[in-house]
């Protein structure tokens, strides 16, 4: 009796086993599936994220194209205490030069007197009140941040006047035209406003258009596209009816001997 009932068990576990064979392989198989729609999916969203159109036509967040430093978090606000200090700042120097017409030489030599004279009564009052004298810190300009930012500068120069001897050269006339545009722009500016004054309109506008517009991108980037495409309308036509009836001469590139 007791051999059959083994017999009973061990023909119960063989289905069993057999089913839960089964089961695995199913689930390998839906696994295996599943990762393969994951792979879709995901070249699906690649391709569907290539074609959404950027402003600029960026590839990477903004914060990492204002170079995803220390800068970009201000920019950003991503501390609001560091930002707005450096706002305040700002703010405080416009109103000191723009609106009480101090002016910077006077300025300095106000702030040095002052503080020349606090430090000098300062360690001469320590003697009588037996404490001990300020400290002053030692300030040295280090030599390798001096030759980095002259570096740096140096580069930016030489950039701008590469472009600026590639637009007067006469191959590019859309080139030309988008910087005579811009240069008689900033004339109307700098005709209204003083530079400082103009600093620091570009110096605000550097501190909330970046954070507005990452808030804002996708309804600033759908209008960005709507407005590039009648740009580039306008300009076909412009093209056509202008721009291709300038008689154009060759150019020969000279070589220096």
């Amino acid at each position: 009796m007791a051999d059959h009932a083994g017999e009973h068990e061990k023909h119960e576990s063989v289905p069993e086993s057999f089913i839960d064979k089964i089961t695995e392989k199913f689930h390998d198989g839906d696994s295996s599936s599943d990762s393969d729609d994951d792979k879709d999916l995901k070249s699906a969203a690649a391709s569907v994220k290539s074609k959404i159109y950027r402003l600029f036509g960026r590839e990477k967040p903004v914060h990492k194209v204002l170079g995803a430093g220390k800068p970009a978090d201000i920019f950003l606000w991503r501390d609001k205490k560091v930002s707005a200090g450096v706002v305040g700042v700002a703010t405080a120097i416009w109103v000191l030069f723009e609106l009480l017409e101090y002016h910077l030489l006077t300025l300095v030599c106000h702030i040095l007197i002052l503080g020349l004279a606090i430090f000098f009564l300062w360690s001469n009052a320590s003697t009588f009140i037996n404490k001990s004298p300020p400290k002053f810190p030692e300030v040295i300009l280090p030599e390798d941040i001096v030759l980095g930012v002259a570096s740096a500068l140096r580069i930016e120069f030489n950039r701008a006047f590469a472009i600026l001897r590639e637009v007067a050269s006469g191959r590019d006339l859309k080139k030309f035209l988008a910087v005579i545009a811009g240069l008689w722009i900033l004339s109307i500016l700098g005709s209204c406003f003083n530079f400082l004054t103009l600093f620091y309109t570009l110096f605000i506008l550097l501190h909330t258009v970046p954070v507005l517009y990452e808030k804002y991108e996708d309804q600033v980037d759908a209008f960005a596209e709507k407005a590039e495409a009648e740009i580039k309308k306008q300009y076909a036509v412009f093209n056509v009816k202008v721009l291709s009836k300038i008689p154009k001469g060759p150019l020969k590139d000279k070589k220096l001997l």
